[in-house]
């Protein structure tokens, strides 16, 4: 059984759940991508106690995953903005999203569509294979030992 850190893990999703695993973290994210800035506005989208959402917002920025920005002096207030680093949780956010549309979904239907802002078409997210382009389901994938693991002292 894994403890509380997977700092023994030589797995990047090990290392991922470090810093993204906690269970307000990628609600947290959501938010900051549905446009989302300020403590309130985190704090009421997530019933989240203030202390709690104080901690998170300080790893998720010590994480570089969102910016603190001061947008009022006196007093100082700040907005958290989503760097480029969280925009790259989009397609894992949307995987889970769908996923829970699909395997853990209200009956009324999902709470949001992906739209694509271009034509309106529905936006998914895919395996592509990076050689030859062509979209692979989930039987078409190998998951092979890497450099980590193959160039590690035995």
């Amino acid at each position: 059984m894994l403890g509380r850190t997977y700092d023994s893990q030589l797995c990047s999703i090990a290392r991922t759940l470090e810093i993204v695993g906690e269970r307000w973290t990628l609600l947290i994210i959501r938010d900051a991508q549905l446009g989302l800035r300020r403590f309130e506005e985190f704090q009421d989208s997530l019933g989240i106690a203030r202390n709690v959402l104080t901690n998170r917002l300080s790893k998720l920025v010590d994480d570089g995953l969102l910016d603190r920005v001061c947008y009022q002096e006196r007093p100082a207030r700040y907005e958290y903005r989503p760097t480029g680093k969280a925009k790259d949780l989009l397609t894992a956010v949307l995987s889970l999203m769908h996923w829970g549309d699909e395997h853990a979904g209200d009956p009324a239907g999902p709470p949001r569509i992906t739209n694509h802002v271009g034509c309106g078409g529905n936006v998914r997210e895919q395996l592509v294979c990076t050689h030859c382009g062509e979209v692979v389901g989930p039987d078409a994938v190998q998951l092979l030992p890497g450099p980590a693991l193959t160039d590690s002292p035995a």
